[in-house]
């Protein structure tokens, strides 16, 4: 019986399969869960135009935030949803809308923003900061609209609030608006400016400029529903902008930096010799 031959050192090595090592695949929807889920939950409250017109006015006027609930001097005139729609408007109004239209500019205006915020609170604290900047928004539209009877409804306070706290690390080296961007996960997660210090930064005074700018003089998102009321709650974006720019840091689960590093890690070109 034939033996086995040892092989040579100069014999030819046998063919292995070269190992190819295959490229990360990238995910087709980049989306973080928590803007997903409020996403979906926006779009499933909208399933409420399906219902028939009485019952449809009723739900906005029970969940729509309408100031003159608060009014003192209120007599005869009755409002759906009683003494708990006076706290419980102050977050659903954000949750409705009066069209597609309405909606998808919402939503469309948060992607970028929410995005990075998303990934930066998770999933409970994006939700509390959400409802928060809500909150302030129609509180800003209470105070300026003290005996208003149109229900205001949409998500614009909340949008204005996440695009205000993501500004506060927006443009830092790495994150998602710097010209030397990180993968969406880590710049969704470099320190932020102490507010001090993005007060400073041009970019950021640029943008708030810009956003003032269009919020006054055009205006979109929150709106009241009748026809003949229709209107620009532009005070309840800026309150919900405010909101967004001040109260960040009691979300933020990002450690902080001292003001020098902070100057350091803002620049988006490195210096060269």
């Amino acid at each position: 019986m034939d033996s086995p031959q040892d092989s040579s050192p100069h014999d030819p090595q046998p063919d292995v399969p070269a190992v190819v090592e295959a490229a990360p695949r990238e995910p087709i929807l980049t989306l973080p869960f928590a803007l997903t889920a409020y996403i979906v939950l926006l779009a499933l409250i909208h399933l409420r135009v399906l219902l028939p017109p009485e019952l449809e006015n009723w739900t906005i006027d029970v969940f729509g935030f309408i100031p003159k609930r608060y009014d003192s001097s209120l007599l005869n005139l009755q409002i759906p949803g009683g003494a708990g729609a006076k706290v419980w408007s102050f977050v659903t109004y954000s949750l409705l809308h009066a069209n597609l239209t309405h909606l998808g500019f919402n939503v469309l205006w948060l992607l970028p923003f929410g995005s990075a915020l998303a990934r930066r609170f998770g999933t409970i604290r994006f939700f509390l900061f959400l409802a928060v900047t809500a909150a302030a928004g129609a509180l800003a539209h209470l105070v300026t609209h003290e005996h208003a009877v149109a229900p205001m409804i949409g998500a614009s306070a909340s949008v204005s609030g996440a695009m205000a706290a993501a500004i506060r690390f927006a443009f830092v080296r790495g994150s998602f608006l710097s010209f030397s961007r990180s993968d969406a996960d880590t710049a969704a997660r470099v320190p932020a400016l102490p507010l001090s210090r993005a007060l400073r930064d041009g970019r950021v005074v640029g943008f708030l400029a810009v956003w003032f700018g269009v919020n006054i003089i055009f205006g979109v998102g929150a709106i009241g529903i009748d026809a003949e009321t229709t209107s620009v709650a532009w005070q309840a974006h800026i309150g919900g902008f405010f909101a967004g720019l001040l109260l960040f840091a009691l979300f933020d689960p990002v450690p902080r930096v001292r003001n020098d590093a902070a100057d350091a890690s803002s620049r988006d070109v490195s210096d060269r010799v």
